[in-house]
């Protein structure tokens, strides 16, 4: 069964993080939502959502994917944790897949993993970094390599379903969607 970590720091975009991990549940991925330490962590909005486990001990296991929600000032607390820049470089290393929404797509940036890739965050991120080798194309979700990225909380289903038809293949993206009831 594939594997993703969904990082959760204080002041994630909740709509973003319970969309990822609800839609992957629902294509039977296994996902770990980790806290950057052992406190519940209370959303952009005030929603408290109760972690997995803890980044310490998530990290003793290998992931097919991590995925970073964004939200502010949730992304800045994953981008400021060494561990998370640690990780980022692993998986990029190990050719697995990284994937970040909204402001996060700044934290891939800020690791060097979007060198030469299309990316896509909420406007006013990626595109404004100065990174001369990204192409910014404002898409709703881009995936150029194994770096997928999204725009934000109104692109957080498309997005998560992108990552299903990558882990688990169209089929299985199509039967989610379908019970989504979307159109």
């Amino acid at each position: 069964m594939k594997t993703v970590l969904v990082p959760l720091a204080q002041g994630c975009e909740e709509l973003e993080a319970v969309t990822i991990i609800d839609l992957l549940r629902r294509a039977e991925v296994t996902v770990v939502t980790a806290g950057l330490d052992d406190q519940p962590v209370t959303a952009s909005r005030g929603v408290r959502l109760i972690p997995d486990t803890t980044l310490d001990e998530a990290l003793k296991r290998e992931y097919d994917m991590v995925v970073l929600p964004g939200g502010l000032p949730g992304a800045d607390n994953l981008n400021n944790d060494p561990r998370i820049q640690a990780l980022l470089q692993k998986m990029a290393s190990q050719n697995r897949y990284v994937a970040a929404i909204c402001a996060a797509p700044a934290i891939l940036g800020k690791a060097g993993l979007l060198k030469g890739k299309k990316a896509t965050s909420y406007p006013g991120f990626l595109d404004k970094m100065g990174l001369p080798d990204v192409q910014y194309t404002g898409a709703a979700v881009e995936c150029d390599g194994n770096v997928v990225t999204s725009r934000g909380p109104g692109t957080a289903m498309d997005f998560a379903l992108k990552l299903i038809e990558i882990l688990r293949g169209p089929d299985v993206k199509k039967k989610v969607e379908d019970g989504l009831v979307r159109s």
